[in-house]
């Protein structure tokens, strides 16, 4: 049965929460009160729905409500035994739930309970906090609004502020909701219409006395050479960086990242006040926890060299990882978690734009989206006062919480490839596409490069949202068309950790039959091909100085002398040897070089597709229908080889149970006497 309370409520969230001026992803909560009937008495029962904690207002479901005893959740005000254990609370809300209870209470459930209006909407929008953050915000709230809209001091999420905004409900019954120092907004209504329209009125006020009211150049005046370059040069100076600094973010543990290039970050970094601003971090709670409380930032012009930035960034990674040291040792007691890492999450390089990091790629990109809010509120805090954060000692009270603490401990282990960017050339059909898709279920990014760029756009959206996967379009036997694949891979995801050199094709001929153009056309793929991806990356993983991996699909036949296949034979060979090459060449750098040695892969085969099937069924005299069973019947296993036991492999050597091993050959044939390595 449907409750008209629940609807209204969640078709309320969805609306704020899809509009990114209203509220940050997954930043803020809304609550409804109503009744419903309790089962065991048939009896109407006084209830709330809030947002449980995780989740987003804009794609809310009924499955992201917590349902509380609307009697029982205020009951808890006579046990409340004070804000130096108000942390003891949050355990309480378990005792309120009404049946199963469905989301996990969040810490801001005595807000939307303890004000007595029926409906309460707490939001995180730039104007808002804008106001929040500065330093005169209570007067600026006077000013703006008058006596509809009051001011509660900075306080940290928890059941006190809920104490705090029930008083100031009660003291002024003219408002209409408040700005809550240093963190957001919360507006309340008697109807769901009536709240929604009360928080959009507070932000639009908001937004509109910036405008109207505001300094022209709330970020000082243009700083010469630090305007942005132009776009092709900027994406060009992104990628030959990005490596670097996604080594930088994942000194302590391995990151993914993501590059943004918003013309909100580079207008911040172009001017004269950006290098005290950025100083001085975020405010809002939701924005440093995943910015961490400040970014790294590079002091120089957009005009540097690349050389000159990698080598400034290096030089100011570890005064950064000191002065976060010293921030955790400033504020931490015995019963602090420990340290998570001391490296940036938000890297600022002006005329370029900003590089952001998390543990997937999704994280990684909301941080940056959330360093732009924090941009937005510095622009509005400074147009009309001056930018005012939270403390330091405030913010570590919220990174450090032990709730924020064992919310990171409930989350789930992470998959075997987690944080690893994977380029898989040749991946749009066939093996290849068998790799990309085991090394995503993995919880690697993969980038599908194919010589067919619709059909690797294609097979990345199977793997999921760009969060996940993206295609690029690539000949492997044109360098610069290498390159650029590379530059994409490290500007989608940050880097590169993973290459699997799978594009292929081959023409069975005798000798005799075999023209030039064959050869070179199966060495310029195979050979070159995988020389140049290798190459490429290479240079990548080197940079980041975080290893990686690099695998060839090679072949049985590059050790066995087959009938009719002397040019796709020889290249196999020539990648064979590249493997036992660049093992040697790369172990220094941590980079492992291993190949995959698969033998009669003929269902979903792109190879075998292409008329290379049809060419040996010739060969061996059986039906083309018949040749994966002829394979397999040829073995010591007497079993088919498909795609997916190639993707077995290359995971495997790709993990940590085979962490030690680099040059190695994995025959993966069902067993071919014939082509044993030893």
């Amino acid at each position: 049965m449907t409750n008209r309370t629940v609807d209204e409520l969640l078709a309320r969230s969805n609306r704020l929460g899809s509009d990114r001026k209203n509220t940050n992803y997954a930043g803020g909560n809304t609550s409804a009160k109503g009744t419903d009937v309790d089962p065991v008495t048939g009896t109407d029962v006084d209830l709330m729905w809030v947002k449980g904690s995780g989740g987003d207002l804009g794609t809310l479901t009924e499955d992201g409500l917590a349902v509380l005893r609307l009697d029982r959740m205020r009951a808890l005000v006579d046990v409340y035994p004070g804000v130096e254990r108000e942390d003891e609370m949050v355990a309480a809300f378990d005792y309120c739930l009404h049946g199963k209870g469905g989301a996990a209470p969040s810490i801001d459930t005595a807000m939307h309970g303890l004000v007595t209006a029926p409906h309460v909407d707490h939001l995180h929008p730039d104007a808002g906090i804008a106001i929040a953050a500065a330093v005169d915000g209570e007067e600026l709230t006077r000013t703006i609004y008058g006596g509809k809209v009051a001011w509660v001091p900075w306080r940290r999420p928890g059941f006190q502020l809920g104490l705090d905004m029930a008083e100031i409900q009660r003291e002024h019954p003219e408002a209409v909701g408040c700005i809550l120092g240093g963190h957001g907004i919360t507006a309340w209504g008697a109807t769901s219409e009536e709240s929604e329209r009360n928080s959009l009125w507070i932000i639009d006020t908001a937004a509109a006395y910036i405008d109207e009211h505001g300094a022209p150049e709330p970020f000082g005046t243009v700083l010469d050479g630090y305007g942005p370059l132009p776009a092709a040069e900027r994406r060009a100076k992104a990628a030959a960086l990005a490596p670097t600094i996604r080594g930088i973010a994942s000194h302590d543990s391995p990151m993914v990242g993501h590059f943004d290039d918003d013309p909100a970050v580079l207008e911040f970094l172009s001017r004269a006040e950006h290098p005290r601003l950025a100083a001085l971090g975020t405010s809002c709670p939701d924005h440093f926890l995943r910015t961490k409380v400040k970014p790294m930032l590079l002091d120089l012009p957009a005009t540097a060299s690349v050389d000159d930035c990698i080598t400034r960034l290096r030089e100011l990674h570890e005064p950064y990882r000191d002065e976060y040291r010293t921030y955790y040792e400033t504020f931490a007691d015995e019963s602090s978690p420990a340290m998570r890492g001391a490296d940036p999450l938000i890297v600022l390089v002006p005329g370029v734009g900003m590089f952001s990091f998390g543990r997937n790629k999704q994280t990684a990109r909301v941080a940056g989206e959330f360093y732009i809010n924090a941009i937005n509120v510095m622009r509005g805090a400074e147009a009309l006062s001056t930018y005012q954060p939270i403390s330091d000692y405030e913010k570590f009270r919220i990174e450090y919480w032990a709730l924020e603490e064992a919310k990171l401990q409930r989350m789930p282990k992470p998959k075997s490839h987690a944080t690893r960017v994977a380029l898989v050339t040749g991946a749009a059909s066939g093996i290849g596409k068998a790799i990309a898709t085991r090394l995503a279920g993995e919880g690697a990014c993969v980038v599908v490069a194919d010589l067919d760029a619709d059909k690797a756009a294609a097979a990345a959206a199977e793997l999921g949202s760009t969060d996940v996967a993206v295609g690029v379009g690539v000949d492997v036997s044109d360098a610069a068309a290498v390159r650029r694949a590379v530059d994409e891979a490290v500007l989608a995801f940050g880097g590169v950790d993973l290459v699997v050199n799978n594009a292929g094709l081959s023409l069975s001929k005798p000798l005799l039959d075999t023209t030039e153009a064959d050869w070179d056309l199966q060495h310029d793929v195979m050979a070159k091909g995988s020389f140049l991806v290798s190459q490429a990356a290479a240079r990548a993983m080197i940079d980041q100085r975080m290893g990686g991996d690099i695998v060839y699909i090679a072949s049985k036949n590059s050790v066995f002398a087959g009938p009719n296949n002397i040019a796709y034979s020889a290249t196999k060979a020539d990648q064979a040897h590249q493997v036992r090459l660049l093992a040697v060449e790369l172990g220094e750098h941590g980079i492992r070089v291993n190949g995959i040695n698969p033998d009669g892969v003929v269902r979903g085969s792109g190879i075998f597709a292409g008329g290379w099937g049809a060419q040996r069924a010739a060969t061996y005299g059986v039906d083309e229908a018949d040749l994966g069973e002829f394979y397999a019947q040829r073995t010591i296993l007497k079993r088919e080889v498909l795609p997916e036991h190639v993707a077995n492999a290359v995971a495997a050597i790709t993990g940590d149970d085979l962490s030690q091993t680099t040059g190695l050959h994995i025959p993966v044939d069902s067993g071919v006497a014939a082509a044993f390595l030893r």
